[in-house]
């Protein structure tokens, strides 16, 4: 069996917005990290935990995520049964959707959860008590991926858990669209969106990414990718980042929690 018996889900139905290929950019940084630990798990199942009112983001998932690992099941949690109902028919081997909610309702724990776009819609002083109930359901090597993006997939920010809470916090773009690295700040996950004002470390951080971005403008003309990866290379001085070139040129860089959490 995949999924346990609950009673009465945890969390509330979100808009449920959602379009092919819209998290594309979240799975290829997903299959980066945390594929080796779905590789090498004895039971390897990945959540999509409020895949919204079609199923196109758990079933491109599940393709993403049996490239990298070839035993992965993905189950689609969703808190309406409509969704629930509707999304019965894109079953297939290693895909299932059930009915349930941050509770996690599958057998054992997970090796990775992934909720996009869904604490969005909820007070920021709910977030740390559903990102330590999602973790508790984390098997030891397990990942929780929480963040949001824009409605066709450009700009994602996301945050990386273990089952120890918090690690890292991920800007990711398509580089054409950019105009400033604080074009993201209208994608920060519920955690720090309202921490985006004078003496918050996230208002601190992007302020130096512009500022990084500016000065790299002379990198332009080689391309949007070459400016991005020079910026961030400038911002590592001050910043700690902890990917490297490989995943700058996609369009993304990774900076450790710590740095960009919260104040008070």
């Amino acid at each position: 069996m995949t999924a346990r018996a609950i009673h009465r889900p945890v969390g509330n139905v979100t808009r449920g917005t959602t379009h092919p290929n819209r998290l594309r950019r979240m799975d290829r940084w997903i299959v980066a990290v945390q594929g080796r630990a779905l590789r090498c798990a004895v039971d390897p199942v990945a959540v999509d935990l409020g895949y919204g009112a079609a199923p196109w983001t758990a079933v491109e998932l599940l393709e993403r995520l049996r490239g990298a690992a070839p035993r992965t099941r993905v189950v689609g949690v969703e808190i309406e049964p409509a969704r629930v109902a509707a999304a019965k028919r894109y079953e297939r081997d290693g895909l299932v959707f059930v009915h349930g909610g941050f509770e996690i309702p599958t057998v054992g724990r997970a090796v990775l959860i992934r909720a996009a776009n869904v604490l969005r819609q909820y007070d920021e002083g709910e977030v740390p008590g559903v990102w330590e109930r999602l973790c508790g359901r984390l098997a030891p090597d397990g990942l929780l991926v929480e963040g949001t993006c824009d409605e066709i997939g450009r700009r994602h920010v996301w945050v990386a858990l273990g089952p120890e809470g918090p690690r890292t916090v991920t800007f990711a773009t398509r580089l054409g669209s950019l105009e400033r690295p604080s074009d993201l700040a209208e994608r920060l996950p519920k955690a720090l969106i309202h921490r985006n004002v004078p003496g918050e470390s996230v208002y601190g951080f992007l302020r130096d990414f512009d500022r990084a971005w500016a000065a790299a403008a002379p990198y332009a003309s080689y391309g949007a990718r070459q400016r991005w990866m020079r910026a961030v290379r400038d911002l590592a001085g001050d910043w700690p980042v902890v990917d490297g070139p490989g995943r700058w040129r996609q369009g993304e860089v990774t900076v450790a929690w710590e740095a960009l959490k919260p104040r008070g």
